[in-house]
């Protein structure tokens, strides 16, 4: 945790894959109830699979957070280039290095993916939640999510199903 440098908050490159990886597979680790692809889903990519995931297109972005050179943090938006719903994005795979919880850094990393979406033409972005996970739910509400909905077992862990709660911004308002 460096100091001196301010965080910086970019789209992902190719060349952040294994980076990437990593934190993908921590995450999983960490919040298996918050991340569909299992450990070994996720450990089995390949670095074609992760770069082609991660790289910034015309309907996706994965943007980092960075301390120094070290990801810190990441967040996903993935939207349809149909002209009737380009205007809607889905927010995947939000997560912040444990050593980097409650300093605000989510809140940073979603602020700077929200602009850069804005100016892609995004003015609603949508994400479920698993019922279970209310930190990850509240950070979403004090942002101005608002819930339109639940999924009934929406996930099946070990055998056991999840529901999770459907939400929404706004980003036009």
């Amino acid at each position: 945790m460096t100091a001196e440098a301010p965080l910086r908050f970019h789209p992902l490159q190719r060349d952040h894959w294994s980076a990437f990886q990593a934190l993908r597979l921590g995450s999983i680790a960490d919040s298996p109830l918050a991340t569909y692809p299992t450990h070994d889903e996720e450990a089995g990519r390949s670095p074609d699979e992760i770069q082609e995931r991660i790289a910034e297109s015309a309907t996706q972005v994965v943007f980092g957070a960075f301390d120094g050179e070290t990801l810190i943090g990441i967040a996903g938006l993935r939207w349809d280039a149909l002209v009737q719903v380009a205007h809607k994005a889905v927010l995947w795979g939000v997560f912040v290095h444990p050593d980097w919880r409650q300093r605000g850094l989510a809140r940073q990393l979603l602020h700077a993916l929200f602009t850069y979406g804005r100016a892609r033409g995004i003015e609603q972005i949508r994400l479920s939640v698993n019922v279970e996970n209310p930190a990850a739910a509240a950070l979403y509400r004090s942002m101005g999510f608002e819930s339109y909905g639940r999924e009934p077992r929406a996930m099946r862990v070990g055998g056991r199903y999840y529901d999770e709660d459907l939400m929404s911004l706004r980003l036009d308002v």
